[in-house]
């Protein structure tokens, strides 16, 4: 019996040892990914800092008024209504209230925090273009197929109201 035991034990170890190199390949394949898409994003924020109209706060994001509102800017424990539209810097859409013809709802502490910061700055009835590096989105993480480590964001967002 301890003999079937000791078996089934160096079976185990013996395929955990041969996953760790698929272990290794899918970690080589994800930096090369983070690489490649930090590379994308600053070349990107770069060409896009160019244009006119496009303001960049220290923090690092990159944002254009589309139309500015005059209502109140939220704070950062509101609870925001927006249309927004988010695209990666392809043009791939990986979300969009527009699209489903129906403004979303949430707390702006709940979010990334290039929203978090970007709305706050924003008064009720604007709309504005933020472009979000990864360290104000969703870093090094891996979110969908549209959204991968290192990831630079835009969204369309307009503020509709607050709470």
């Amino acid at each position: 019996m301890y003999l079937i035991a000791a078996i089934l034990f160096i079976i185990f170890i013996l395929l955990i040892i041969k996953n760790m190199g698929a272990y290794e390949k899918i970690q080589a394949i994800k930096e090369a990914k983070s690489k490649a898409n930090l590379e994308a994003g600053a070349a990107y924020m770069v060409e896009n800092a160019l244009k006119e109209g496009v303001f960049y706060p220290e923090i690092g994001f990159q944002y254009e008024i589309l139309k500015e509102g005059n209502g109140e800017k939220p704070g950062p424990r509101s609870k925001v209504t927006c249309h927004y539209h988010g695209t990666t810097t392809t043009g791939v859409v990986f979300d969009s209230s527009v699209q489903r013809g129906k403004p979303s709802t949430f707390p702006l502490n709940q979010v990334i925090s290039g929203w978090t910061i970007a709305l706050q700055m924003m008064p009720v009835g604007s709309k504005w273009r933020l472009v979000l590096p990864p360290h104000l989105a969703y870093g090094n993480d891996t979110i969908s197929a549209e959204i991968g480590p290192n990831s630079t964001l835009i969204f369309e967002v307009e503020l509709i109201s607050f709470t």
